[in-house]
C-alpha cells in the first residue's frame, strides 16, 4: 500500500499516523491444480480486459470492541488456511490469458497496519473514520491484481493508539465475489468471538470445475445459453432508455437505507403473500424499477443468486455469473408478479451458469442480427441470507434503530446504471444503491429508495395495483418525447438513430421512418434511407458502422432495412420526399441480404 499520506484529502484529512507490514506465513494446507472455473474465467476475462476500478471488489469491516491488531491477523491466516481460493493463483504467459489454477499448500501474504495518533472517535467522528477506510479499501481498489502471483486480498488494518477500528479490504474478482466476501466477514467474526468455525462442506474451486466439466455440467451451460439467447431477443435493450442515459461518467455516490419500518412491512408482505422476504423484496424492486424506467418488463442482473444451491451458498470463490431475469410487469396488481417472480427467478438461477467466451460471442451475434446493443443497466446483489453475523456488523445502535435513515456514502466507478445490495432484511431493511446521478438525482435517489419502503407497507396490508405504483411511492415514471416509440420491445428514438447512422457514415444526409405492420405483423419497424453520393454505400456497410456506436447508446436500434439512395430531397424533406428518390440498393445489412435493383430487374426479366 501507498504511504497513509496519499489518501484523499477530503477522505479524513491528515491526522499523523503510522504505518507498517507484517508478514504472515500460513501453512498446512494441499498443493493442487485443474482447471478453470466458468466463474474464473469469466472474470479473469474482464480482469484482463476492464478497468480495474470497474472488477475489482473491495469492502470495510468494522472491528468488534475488545479485539487486538494480532487477533485480526490471525483470523485472516485461519481463513486462508482454511479457504482454498485463497491460496489459488492463476499462472499465465505474457500473451496468454490463464487456463489453469494452482492452489499453494504454503506461503505468505502482507497485512499493512496504518496506526491514527487521535483516539477513538466519538459518534460525529465515526463516519469521518469509515470514510477514511473506505478511501483505503478503494484505492487499493483500482490496481490490477497479478493473477499468477499476487495474493488475491490487500488487508489494511485501521487502528487508533493501536486499537484497530475497521479492516479496509480490495479482493481480485478471480477469487472472490460479493457473496464470498460476505462468507469470509461472517467466518472472520466468528473466529473474532472465539468460536471455532464449523467443518467445510461447501465445493472448492477444483471441485466446482470439475463438476462444470462433467457431461451434466456442460448441458447446463448449453441450457443457459439459449435462455440467455432469447431474453437478449426479445427484451428491452436497456431498463433506462431515455434522452440523458448517456454512459456514466466519474463515481456514482452510494445510497444507504436502513429501516426498522421497511423491515416490518417486508415481514408482513412475506407472511400475507406465503413468500420469502427475499422473494416479495426483490418482486417489489422490480416493479418499482420498471415503473420508474417506463418498462414493460424488468431485466435485471442477480450475481450473488446463482449460489442457490447448498454446496454454493457458503462457497468462497468467484461464483459471478449473471442470473439474468426477465420479469413481466403486464400483470394487474403485485400478488400476480409476486406469483410469476418466483417461476422467473428460479429460471433464472438454473441458468446462471455459461462458458462466457461462448456467451459474449452469442451477445456479438445478436446484437448484430437484431441491430441492438444489450445494456446491462441493473444490477441487484442479496447476500442477507448468505452472512448470518454479517447482519448485525455495524456499531451498536444506541436505540433499536432508525425508522428510515438514508445515509450518503462515498461514490464508486461502475459500469452499470444501477447497482444495489440488499445486505440484511432484519431486524433492519438495510440497502445500498449506487445509481447514475444522471439518471437518478439526489432527491429522485432518495425518492426511489423511500417509496420502495411505501410499497412494502402497502403490500404487507392488501394487494397493490401496479396501475397504482406512482400515488403509492411517489416514484414518477420516466418522460420521453412524442419522438420515442416502442419498436422490436425497444424503447428508440429514430431521430437519434438517424443522425447517429448519419455521423458514423462520415455526415451523410439520413432519414429514419417508423412504418407501422400490417394487422398481424411484428409490430413496428424503422427503414433508413441513406444518401450515398458518389460512394458505393451498401446495407452492409451502413449497419456495420451503426453497430460500431450502439454501445452505451441505449436509445439506438438499427432499422430493420436500410435503403441507399443516390442525393437527398433537394429540401431534406419529409419521408415521401425520401422514398422518391431513385434506389440504389436495399436491405437489411444483417445477412448480407441486398438486392441490387438493377441487377433484380434483369434476373426478374431473364427468368420471364
Amino acid at each position: 500500500m501507498r504511504a497513509a499520506e496519499d489518501a484523499p484529502a477530503d477522505a479524513i484529512g491528515t491526522p499523523a499516523r503510522s504505518t507498517r507490514a507484517v508478514t504472515v506465513a500460513y501453512a498446512g494446507g494441499a498443493e493442487r491444480r485443474g482447471p478453470l472455473t466458468l466463474g474464473q474465467a469469466n472474470m479473469i476475462r474482464c480482469m484482463l480486459r476492464d478497468d480495474p476500478a470497474y472488477i475489482n471488489i473491495h469492502a470495510v469491516w468494522p472491528v468488534p470492541e475488545g479485539v487486538g491488531t494480532q487477533a485480526v491477523i490471525d483470523a485472516f491466516r485461519a481463513l486462508v488456511e482454511r479457504h482454498e481460493a485463497l491460496r489459488t493463483t492463476f499462472p499465465h504467459g505474457p500473451d496468454a490469458a490463464p487456463r489453469e489454477q494452482v492452489v499453494a499448500a504454503a506461503g505468505r501474504f502482507t497485512v499493512t497496519v496504518v496506526d491514527q495518533a487521535e483516539p477513538p472517535p466519538d459518534a460525529e467522528r465515526y463516519s469521518e473514520a469509515e470514510r477514511y477506510a473506505e478511501a483505503v479499501a478503494d484505492r487499493d481498489r483500482v490496481r490490477r491484481f497479478g493473477l499468477a502471483e499476487e495474493f488475491p486480498l490487500r488487508i489494511s488494518v485501521l487502528t487508533r493508539r493501536g486499537t484497530p477500528a475497521f479492516v479496509a479490504l480490495a479482493a481480485s474478482h478471480a477469487a472472490t465475489d460479493a457473496g464470498a466476501l460476505a462468507v469470509l466477514h461472517d467466518e472472520w467474526r466468528t473466529l473474532l468471538a472465539g468460536t471455532e468455525l464449523p467443518p467445510l462442506t461447501a465445493v472448492t474451486p477444483l471441485e466446482l470445475a470439475a463438476e462444470e466439466a462433467s457431461p451434466a455440467g456442460v448441458r447446463k451451460s448449453e441450457a443457459s445459453l439459449r435462455y440467455w439467447e432469447r431474453i437478449l431477443r426479445t427484451g428491452p435493450q436497456a431498463m433506462f432508455a431515455e434522452p440523458h442515459a448517456v454512459p456514466p461518467e466519474g463515481r456514482q455516490p452510494q445510497l444507504t437505507l436502513r429501516s426498522r419500518r421497511g423491515a416490518r412491512a417486508l415481514a408482513r408482505a412475506a407472511t400475507r403473500t406465503g413468500n420469502a422476504p427475499s422473494t416479495v423484496l426483490l418482486t417489489a424492486w422490480c416493479a418499482l424499477l420498471a415503473h420508474r424506467a417506463g418498462q414493460p418488463a424488468c431485466v435485471i442482473a442477480l450475481p450473488t443468486s446463482n449460489r442457490f444451491t447448498r454446496r454454493l451458498t457458503r462457497a468462497v470463490t468467484t461464483v459471478s455469473q449473471d442470473a439474468l431475469l426477465h420479469l413481466d410487469v403486464r400483470v394487474p396488481s403485485f400478488d400476480a408478479l409476486l406469483r410469476t417472480a418466483f417461476g422467473g427467478v428460479l429460471d433464472a438461477y438454473r441458468h446462471s451458469r455459461f462458458d462466457a467466451l461462448r456467451l459474449w460471442e452469442m451477445v456479438e451475434r445478436v446484437t448484430d442480427e437484431r441491430g441492438s446493443h444489450f445494456a446491462r443497466d441493473v444490477v441487484f446483489n442479496d447476500v442477507s441470507a448468505l452472512a448470518p453475523a454479517a447482519q448485525d456488523a455495524d456499531p451498536p445502535e444506541p436505540g433499536p434503530g432508525p425508522e428510515l435513515e438514508l445515509c450518503r456514502g462515498p461514490g464508486q466507478a461502475l459500469p452499470t446504471r444501477a447497482l444495489a445490495f440488499a445486505h440484511a432484511t432484519t431486524p433492519l431493511l438495510h440497502l445500498s444503491l449506487w445509481a447514475d446521478p444522471a439518471l437518478f438525482p439526489r432527491a429522485e435517489a432518495e425518492g426511489f429508495l423511500t417509496g420502495l419502503v411505501r410499497l412494502l407497507e402497502a403490500v404487507a396490508e392488501e394487494d397493490v395495483p401496479l396501475s397504482a405504483l406512482g400515488a403509492v411511492t411517489g416514484v414518477r415514471p420516466a418522460e420521453r418525447g412524442p419522438e420515442w416509440r416502442r419498436v422490436d420491445g425497444c424503447w428508440v428514438s429514430p431521430p437519434a438513430v438517424a443522425d447517429a447512422l448519419g455521423r458514423a457514415l462520415d455526415g451523410r444526409p439520413v432519414h429514419v421512418t417508423v412504418d407501422e405492420a400490417p394487422d398481424g405483423g411484428a409490430g413496428p419497424r424503422l427503414t433508413a434511407y441513406v444518401a450515398a453520393g458518389g460512394d458505393p454505400l451498401t446495407p452492409e456497410r451502413a449497419h456495420a458502422a451503426l453497430r460500431d456506436v450502439l454501445p452505451g447508446r441505449p436509445g439506438l436500434l438499427a432499422p430493420h432495412r436500410y435503403v441507399i439512395v443516390q442525393d437527398p430531397p433537394p429540401d431534406g424533406g419529409p419521408g415521401s420526399t425520401w422514398t422518391a428518390q431513385r434506389v440504389l440498393a436495399e436491405g437489411d445489412g444483417r445477412k448480407r441480404q441486398v438486392r441490387q435493383v438493377g441487377q433484380a430487374r434483369q434476373e426478374t426479366a431473364g427468368a420471364a
